[in-house]
């Protein structure tokens, strides 16, 4: 039975449209009138600049200005990675900006050490931004900053929806309401406030209206719509023109997951709203410079960490009896196999006696996983948990084995239970480092790694390769989820 919209709901004291920016815009205007003002003012000074406060008051205000024109100050930019890019993307249309204002007012060139001042702006906008964006993910994570969302669609996807969306807690949107069309019953818990037939209704609003309802009911901020057989599109452009009339906000999910932004080109032909989806880097220029930086940066990493290394096979070496190397067979790109190589952190039969452990495997995939290994040594403990045991691979990236950033590789036998969709982990060489890292390493659930590895996989990046190594120092000083 479908319950009926009389249900108590607890209601939000506020809109959240009004608090959920909160401080943050104001807050990133100030910081970008100051970062560009003051040291362009010090700076055509220093260089006895005619009318130095006018030129710094234009940079002051064309900073910000642009800032809006970009949309670098909405929650969206925000919420997404912090807008760096956007912040880089900017300073270069202020630098160009300023240059051209003084070319048509007749001015002479600025020296260059006079446009340097302009680099402040850049620094302190991405500080600010990062600054924000940590601030929204711990509120987001704190049941606060959400946006209240009713899915209207058929049950299954319904369910679908609030699954993918509880996955996570990066985002803003909280299901709080459910408009099942047809048949079917909603699984996932979410409140069922009113169901849609399904056919498409006589009278042009009646959706609109039986959602409007449920909406209200629940002080809901937007309206997701899931198509379908039965929410066909001429149903929902209906449906979205009703809602549009009413103030209300509706979102179309296409069904398609895991797809960065930059992949995502939206045009239209004959009426039709068309989606485009560009292809994964797997080839071409981009992977051939990823080869290159990964090759350069693990000889340069070789060469910075010889004394480590040396510290370390020595700690191994006399930590227990045995080899100082472990080699072990992993499946890299394509199925390929190749000999990688860790500092050894188990004892020498370790091998032999992982069979009489696999009851005791703790990970719930195709990986074998003990947080109190009884093969690992005291050195290897240390070595395992801040992921010292992994710095030989650097020579298999150098050789070409593996890249510097990558899903994990995995052994043989793990490959063997994969599926289809498992098996698209393999379509790229392995990493070093990769989101799984990151994110967990082995407190990780096996889906979640799948989950992990097959976003990296077709979403990768030269800029996101930064990003990860970046985050891997902090990830590998934490320790958390190493065993």
């Amino acid at each position: 039975m479908s319950r009926q919209a009389t249900i108590p709901v607890a209601r939000p004291p506020v809109r959240r449209e009004e608090t959920r920016a909160g401080w943050y815009r104001p807050a990133a205007v100030c910081v970008d009138v100051i970062a560009a003002g003051l040291p362009v003012a010090a700076a055509f000074v220093e260089v006895q600049e005619p009318h130095p406060m006018r030129l710094a008051a234009t940079a002051a205000l064309l900073w910000p200005l642009i800032g809006v024109v970009s949309k670098r100050y909405t929650p969206l930019a925000w919420g997404d990675g912090g807008g760096l890019r956007a912040v880089m993307r900017d300073w270069l249309v202020l630098v160009g900006a300023l240059a051209t204002l003084r070319v048509v007012c007749g001015l002479d060139s600025v020296p260059a050490n006079a446009f340097t001042a302009l680099i402040p702006a850049l620094v302190l906008t991405g500080v600010c931004q990062k600054t924000i964006h940590r601030h929204l993910l711990a509120a987001r994570r704190n049941a606060r900053a959400l946006r209240h969302v009713v899915v209207v669609g058929e049950a299954p996807t319904v369910d679908a929806v609030v699954e993918q969306l509880a996955q996570r807690t990066d985002h803003e949107y909280v299901v709080v309401g459910a408009c099942p069309v047809g048949d079917g019953e909603v699984r996932s818990g979410v409140p069922e406030y009113v169901r849609l037939s399904g056919e498409q209704p006589e009278a042009p609003d009646a959706d609109a209206s039986a959602v409007l309802a449920a909406a209200d009911e629940v002080a809901a901020d937007l309206v997701f719509v899931v198509p379908g057989r039965l929410m066909s599109g001429d149903r929902m452009r209906r449906l979205s023109w009703t809602l549009h009339d009413r103030g209300r906000s509706l979102m179309v999910l296409p069904g398609i997951t895991d797809v960065a932004r930059r992949r995502v080109r939206l045009t239209s032909a004959a009426g039709l709203t068309l989606l485009h989806i560009a292809p994964p880097l797997q080839r071409g220029m981009h992977t051939m410079t990823k080869s290159a930086v990964d090759r350069a940066g693990a000889l340069t990493l070789i060469v910075l960490l010889s004394p480590l290394l040396s510290l370390l096979a020595l700690a191994v070496r006399l930590g227990s009896p045995g080899p100082i190397l472990y080699r072990q067979t992993r499946v890299g790109r394509h199925g390929k196999r190749f000999a990688m190589w860790k500092f050894r952190t188990m004892v020498v039969d370790a091998d032999r006696l992982k069979s009489g452990l696999e009851a005791q495997n703790e990970n719930d995939g195709h990986m074998f996983k003990m947080r109190r290994d009884p093969r690992v040594t005291r050195v290897g403990r240390i070595l395992r948990r801040y992921s010292l045991d992994e710095l030989p691979q650097l020579f298999n990236i150098l050789f070409g084995h593996m890249s510097l950033v990558g899903p994990r590789p995995p052994l043989p036998e793990e490959v063997v239970k994969y599926n289809g969709v498992e098996m698209r982990r393999l379509s790229i060489k392995p990493g070093l480092t990769g989101l799984w890292q990151v994110s967990g390493r082995s407190d990780l659930s096996w889906r979640e790694t799948v989950a992990l590895d097959l976003r990296y996989v077709d979403n990768w990046s030269l800029a996101g390769d930064m990003n990860v190594m970046a985050r891997t120092l902090r990830a590998v000083l934490d320790g958390q989820g190493a065993y």
